[in-house]
């Protein structure tokens, strides 16, 4: 690996790790034999040393772009792993929502439709959202006051 891209694999392995969880990024770089390393170097370098490196666009918004952009390329496991990533970015169940649907409007509905079982998965997974039906947590009952003794 060249000089600079070893400077964008250096940048990108704790953003990667921020954003995707250092449990599932250790997790694949520990399995990548000597065929798979220079993918995983690559996208490290790639992806989240000089795309996600760049300090225009805030991470809240990168991972609102990523759910809109595998959407329109139907790859529904990353969508899986960015939702989680979006969640860790701070973005809201609603914001995953709304780009979902918009990406929906321009990527139709098939696409659309993979988009949010993907997404619903996650968000059940990670206790984002309710399964349907759920009750709702029960509010704690009140401690009873003590009566007053008459005299």
């Amino acid at each position: 690996m060249p000089a600079d891209d070893e400077a964008l694999f250096q940048k990108g392995l704790p953003i990667r790790r921020a954003v995707l969880g250092a449990e599932y990024v250790d997790a694949s770089m520990a399995k990548a034999d000597d065929f798979m390393m220079p993918f995983q170097r690559a996208t490290t370098a790639l992806a989240w040393g000089w795309a996600w490196g760049d300090p225009t666009l805030d991470r809240k918004t990168r991972s609102l772009l990523n759910l809109a952009m595998l959407t329109a390329l139907g790859r529904t496991p990353e969508i899986k792993l960015h939702v989680k990533g979006a969640l860790n970015n701070g973005v809201s169940v609603k914001e995953i929502q709304a780009t979902l649907l918009h990406a929906t409007a321009y990527c139709g509905i098939p696409a659309g439709l993979d988009a949010f079982k993907a997404a619903h998965e996650v968000l059940l997974a990670e206790g984002a959202i309710k399964p349907k039906g759920a009750a709702p947590a029960a509010a704690p009952e009140p401690t009873p006051k003590k009566k007053k003794a008459k005299k």
